[in-house]
């Protein structure tokens, strides 16, 4: 499995039907310590979503005379759009906007369990397939929260968009080690804590802000996953096998600023407006330019911008792709940012809250219960 470039034996992989290497008698004991310190965290950031001593989505919350998100965040109201709509439909669309984003993050969730499991099949190191292990179960509470959330407010979640589902399904689904680690614990992953950040610290409804600070406390520790990797290989790579992984890398970027918001991925909303997706992208388009969504990204939140800078620090940009991201962020004013992934000061405080509750459980070895 050369193409999953693996100079570190601590992201040593199988194939994915080959278990008969899992069984190896040699094996078993064949571990790294790489990964321990964020194994042993996980009781720290333990939480469930369906005990309301952590959650209570008793929480009311009226959709019909509130906001979840404040309005000036929906581009659609920024531009001719909200010409065509009365006070009560701008409320709607503000709230159906906030459910498309949820959506597409507990779609984003599903996929970072697929792949998680994924991992625990092909990685053959016993301390990196432990990891992938408690990862794929803290996707799992994130995608019973998400559910659980989106369900109190709406009912259903909306579908997902190409542009996500695609990726989500090319890395699930792909062979290669690096991309499922770029592809979820660098760009998805980048994506989600830019907007948990934007959620917790926008967001008008305290149930969904008290349920994103919790997820945070999770995803700092998924973002140290890439980070290892990151470190342990990046620096190894030939100049032909960086470039591979920086031009994959770059083209996903593409993908998904042009695409994740784009008003294509958003029909089903639309619809019930009465409004055609392509006058709505045109009048969207009218209204922001190139200029202004650079002008966004300067928002130390901002999606695009977390995203950039976790490549960036992953030492994956180089001379060859600078200018692509570049265009959009002043690439050495994220240089000169220390290391850390924006929302990490949320994920320690949640933490200590975290703690208090868990110590109220009864401790059983490395876990708890009731």
């Amino acid at each position: 499995m050369a193409e999953n470039f693996t100079y570190d034996k601590a992201y040593n992989a199988v194939d994915r039907d080959d278990f008969l290497s899992m069984i190896e008698v040699d094996r078993y004991a064949d571990r790294c310590d790489a990964f321990d310190s964020i194994i042993s965290s996980t009781v720290d950031h333990f939480w469930d979503p369906l005990d309301p001593r952590y959650i209570d989505y008793n929480v009311p919350f009226d959709l019909t005379q509130d906001t979840i998100l404040p309005p000036q965040m929906v581009v659609e109201l920024q531009c001719a759009v909200a010409d065509k709509l009365d006070e009560g439909q701008k409320i709607r669309m503000v709230n159906q906007n906030a459910r498309f984003m949820l959506s597409s993050i507990l779609h984003g969730e599903q996929g970072a369990l697929a792949l998680s499991a994924s991992l625990c099949q092909v990685m053959r190191d016993p301390g990196a397939q432990e990891y992938a292990a408690n990862q794929a179960r803290e996707e799992a509470r994130h995608v019973t929260a998400f559910s659980k959330y989106i369900q109190t407010r709406w009912g259903t979640p909306l579908k997902v968009g190409n542009t996500l589902g695609g990726l989500l399904d090319d890395i699930v689904r792909s062979p290669i080690v690096y991309k499922k680690l770029i592809g979820m614990q660098m760009l998805v992953e980048g994506l989600a804590m830019g907007a948990f950040a934007t959620l917790n610290m926008q967001s008008q409804d305290p149930l969904l802000r008290r349920m994103i600070q919790f997820v945070m406390s999770d995803e700092a520790f998924h973002h140290k996953f890439g980070k290892i990797w990151a470190d342990k290989t990046i620096p190894q790579l030939t100049e032909q096998e960086h470039e591979e992984v920086e031009m994959w890398a770059a083209e996903c970027f593409q993908t998904l600023l042009f695409n994740l918001v784009n008003a294509e991925q958003k029909q089903e909303i639309y619809h019930e407006f009465g409004l055609d997706w392509q006058w709505v992208r045109a009048a969207v388009l009218e209204a922001f330019t190139d200029s202004e969504r650079r002008q966004s990204m300067t928002e130390g939140t901002n999606i695009f911008r977390v995203l950039i800078k976790t490549l960036l620090k992953a030492g994956i940009i180089t001379e060859r792709t600078r200018a692509t991201y570049g265009a959009w962020v002043d690439m050495d004013e994220l240089a000169r940012e220390d290391d850390e992934v924006v929302g990490s000061d949320v994920a320690e405080q949640v933490i200590v809250e975290l703690r208090e509750i868990n110590g109220t459980r009864k401790r059983v070895g490395r876990g708890l219960r009731v």
